[in-house]
C-alpha cells in the first residue's frame, strides 16, 4: 500500500475489516488525520482504539461523472462525511452504499475493499441505520 505514515495502523485495521481511529494517549484528544506529534498537548505518545463504525452524516455529495474511481462504484455515487459517535466526533470520508442521503442521518459502516490499478483499496461504505438507538432522534 503507497504512502502510509502516521495513518498505518488505520488502513491495516481497514484490512482486517475494523475501524481503528488515533487518539493522544497524554490528554486523550482524538486526533484525524492520524499525527506524529499531537496538536493539542505536543505528546508523541499516540493509541489507536478500536471504535463503532458509526455516526451521523455531516456533509454529502453525489457524483455523476467517473472520475477514474474502482468500476464496484457505479456512477452516480454519494461521498459522505460522517461524524463517528464513539471517537469524539472524528469525521471520515466514505460514500454511502444505499438509500438517499441526507444531513443528521444516522448510518454504520462496513468496511469495503475494491481493487484499483492493481492494488487493494480499502474504505468504509455507508448504510442508513435500519432502526435508530439511543433516544436521540
Amino acid at each position: 500500500m503507497k504512502g502510509i505514515g502516521a495513518d498505518g495502523e488505520y488502513w491495516a485495521a481497514l484490512a482486517q475489516g475494523k475501524l481503528k481511529m488515533q487518539r493522544c494517549a497524554g490528554c486523550d484528544k482524538w486526533n484525524w488525520p492520524a499525527v506524529w506529534r499531537c496538536s493539542e498537548c505536543g505528546g508523541w505518545r499516540q493509541a489507536w482504539h478500536e471504535v463503532a463504525p458509526r455516526g451521523r452524516i455531516y456533509s454529502w455529495t453525489r457524483s455523476w461523472h467517473d472520475f477514474g474511481v474502482p468500476r464496484d462504484l457505479p456512477v452516480p455515487y454519494v461521498s459522505v462525511v460522517v461524524e463517528l459517535d464513539d471517537a469524539g466526533g472524528t469525521r471520515l470520508l466514505g460514500t454511502l452504499a444505499s438509500g438517499e442521503p441526507a444531513i443528521g442521518l444516522p448510518v454504520t459502516a462496513t468496511p469495503h475493499t475494491s481493487e484499483f490499478e492493481g492494488e487493494a483499496l480499502h474504505c468504509l461504505r455507508w448504510n442508513p441505520c435500519s432502526t435508530q438507538t439511543g433516544g436521540e432522534a
